[in-house]
């Protein structure tokens, strides 16, 4: 067996009881609400990633990669121990400014639907929704890990908030650069 495979099996075996590893060291229970906060981050990622594979539209592209690296830093910055004192990551106001800049330029080139969608006018479009979903997830899991004193930064939260609004209007950016749009819900609530 190749020694990769070997250390990621290994790697692997040490989380058989329930736990994983939190860096800067130290355990966590896999239900911990720190580990549910930063796997729904994880998830939104792989989201995002299969929107970009999915787009022909190099900007939408561009703008998916950026969305991953964002992502990957709030998910190291949650991973991380906060006992440890260590610092990997951290999202700043300056972060949660550079989302609002995406969001103003891209609505100002699209026109915004005034009700609910329905996702999945394009295969791009319908996973930036899957990933805005699974950011909006990934929020709530936050504000719990907050109200247990787990989450000091709330610009993580305030972060996951702007993105899931700049998902939504990405996926209605690549459906106008694809000529397309996505049907309105026409739901009626009783």
């Amino acid at each position: 067996m190749p020694a990769r495979k070997k250390k990621m099996l290994q790697l692997a075996g040490s989380g058989d009881d329930g736990s994983t590893g939190l860096l800067g060291g130290g355990r966590a229970r896999k239900d911990d609400p720190r580990i549910e906060a930063y796997g729904s981050i994880d998830e939104a990622s792989s989201a995002v990633g299969l929107a970009k594979s999915l787009s022909p539209h190099q900007r939408v592209r561009s703008i998916c990669d950026e969305l991953q690296r964002g992502l990957y830093s709030v998910g190291a910055e949650l991973a991380t121990n906060p006992a440890s004192g260590t610092s990997f990551a951290h999202t700043t106001q300056g972060s949660v400014e550079r989302l609002d800049a995406l969001i103003a330029e891209l609505e100002a080139s699209v026109t915004m639907p005034e009700g609910f969608i329905l996702p999945g006018a394009t295969p791009a479009s319908g996973a930036m929704d899957l990933a805005r979903a699974i950011t909006r997830r990934a929020e709530r899991r936050c504000v719990t890990l907050e109200s247990a004193n787990g989450l000091e930064n709330q610009q993580v939260r305030r972060w996951l908030n702007r993105l899931s609004l700049l998902l939504f209007v990405l996926g209605r950016y690549e459906e106008a650069l694809a000529g397309s749009t996505a049907p309105a819900a026409k739901t009626k609530l009783r």
